[in-house]
């Protein structure tokens, strides 16, 4: 499962928008989830199989798109290491046009070449970021959530530009893991060592050993591309892997 940093909306409070795999192999993408309201142990992980209820939304045409019950959500089990190669294969693509072309608004890319760079947000951004989140924490009832932790906005936006079989493409990572890694390791390491740790991964040791881009198109602009995850997996040998095209 992808899970894309929390966003602020006026229609469902703090959400969170996932996108999944079915057992079948269809991309499924879910909203909205208000991640951090849920349960303790409703709270999936990157390769956990859950179970929800849904319908498809009125205001959403990607038909990727499922609209869910969050009170429904389960975990059944998880994905074995050894299982993930298989699952994921059939998916992978090289191009992103060629999926656009399909219809398709979610996509599990192949890419080359990456170059990753950390860029500082402003101070402005972030304190926008902050009042969104803190007004809506000073109102639960408006939304009907229970009482949540504050959320501090991210103060780096991490980019990765790549090529694929389209051309060159850049964009800036939404994935949350990506987030919490930042946060997680700035408390462990300290700031500057944290980056040059996200560098040094990120940058280098994915690249080299095997990485995948989880991509989806943007509801507003079907033509806009964002990187919603970032996805270890070591480098699938060629005779192994038909890819899409």
């Amino acid at each position: 499962m992808i899970k894309a940093a929390p966003q602020v909306g006026q229609r469902h409070g703090e959400t969170v928008c996932c996108a999944g795999i079915s057992i079948d192999g269809k991309w499924l993408r879910l909203y909205p989830v208000c991640f951090r309201t849920l349960d303790d142990g409703q709270k999936f992980g990157r390769w956990d199989r859950v179970h929800f209820k849904w319908r498809k939304p009125n205001d959403d045409p990607r038909t990727e798109s499922r609209r869910v019950d969050q009170d429904s959500i389960s975990i059944t089990g998880s994905l074995k290491p050894s299982e993930r190669e298989r699952f994921l294969s059939s998916l992978i693509v090289t191009s992103l046009d060629k999926e656009r072309e399909k219809g398709n608004s979610l996509a599990l890319l192949k890419a080359r070449n990456f170059k990753f760079k950390i860029a500082k947000r402003t101070t402005e951004e972030i304190s926008a970021d902050q009042s969104r989140f803190d007004a809506l924490r000073a109102q639960p009832d408006m939304f009907n959530t229970k009482a949540i932790i504050p959320y501090n906005p991210c103060p780096y936006e991490f980019k990765f530009r790549y090529q694929t079989d389209d051309g060159a493409r850049e964009g800036t990572c939404q994935d949350w893991e990506m987030e919490a890694t930042y946060f997680r390791w700035s408390r462990e390491y300290g700031e500057a060592a944290a980056l040059d740790k996200m560098q040094q991964v990120f940058g280098v040791d994915y690249p080299t050993n095997g990485m995948l881009l989880a991509m989806g198109t943007h509801s507003l602009y079907p033509d806009t591309w964002l990187i919603n995850g970032v996805i270890r997996l070591d480098d699938i040998k060629q005779g192994s892997l038909n890819l899409r095209q």
